[in-house]
């Protein structure tokens, strides 16, 4: 029986962690997009379900939400979720697992990976060194994830300190609402070519152009994956994003992201 793994991506993270941990598994997974796809995923011979995304402002993104609610045949004898995130899982796989039972599925694992931080505002991803540390100790993790997978081990789902999932979640739930508007902080600067390749990246089909200049609609999810391949790093959001590096995950090459749009 072969095995479905999906993910959602913005700058490679999840999709990087998906492939590894596709590459541990006993049997064959096919490693699918949650958002872009034409039709549903036939799902029926799949003995594993993985779901691979990363958490937003302590939680689960909203497309995350979508893919499990609009999909009915979300169902397996064994289904993971993996939770990558910059330093705080939160509250985000208990969240996931109790969306996914009002919703007919049941989580059998969750896992978080820690991975460089791409929410840019806050700052950089840190040192080469650093970067470096965090996808060895994540291959290190992934391994463990794979064998429990291969087991179909039924655990309780990572999460963080009792006090991370209050406040965190409240914060969640407070500006959840107001996440597709945020993209009012994002501006050009003098460096932008009209490319397009910021349109082509972005997972909510959320920036057209006008005049030649990118336009961001408000369906924004707070990705940043727009701003972090633009490879004239034209793209800045608030103050202080222009003396912040841009990151993605390097194993990771930008026809990786477009082909999955």
């Amino acid at each position: 029986m072969s095995g479905t793994i999906f993910y959602y991506t913005g700058t490679g993270n999840s999709l990087w962690t998906a492939r590894k941990i596709a590459e541990e598994l006993n049997n064959p997974v096919s490693i699918i997009p949650m958002i872009g796809m034409n039709e549903k995923p036939a799902m029926q011979d799949s003995s594993i379900i993985g779901l691979v995304f990363p958490v937003y402002i302590w939680g689960v993104p909203a497309p995350v939400l979508n893919f499990v609610k609009n999909n009915n045949t979300l169902k397996s004898d064994y289904i993971f979720a993996v939770a990558v995130n910059g330093g705080q899982v939160s509250n985000t796989l208990v969240q996931l697992k109790k969306f996914m039972a009002r919703n007919g599925s049941k989580l059998s694992s969750g896992f978080e990976i820690k991975m460089p931080s791409n929410y840019i505002p806050w700052g950089g991803p840190g040192t080469k060194e650093h970067c470096r540390e965090l996808y060895e100790a994540g291959e290190k993790k992934i391994s463990g994830i794979a064998s429990a997978i291969n087991n179909k081990e039924v655990r309780e789902v990572e999460k963080g300190p009792l006090w991370q999932r209050i406040v965190f979640s409240a914060i969640y739930r407070m500006t959840f609402s107001m996440v597709p508007g945020m993209d009012k902080s994002f501006w050009i600067n003098a460096k932008c070519n009209n490319c397009g390749i910021c349109a082509k990246v972005c997972p909510a089909e959320n920036i057209s152009f006008i005049e030649g200049k990118p336009n961001w609609n408000h369906k924004c999810q707070q990705c940043y994956a727009c701003l972090q391949w633009c490879p004239e790093q034209a793209i800045e959001y608030g103050k202080n994003t222009p003396k912040y590096e841009r990151y993605h995950q390097p194993e990771i090459k930008l026809k990786d992201i477009i082909k999955t749009r």
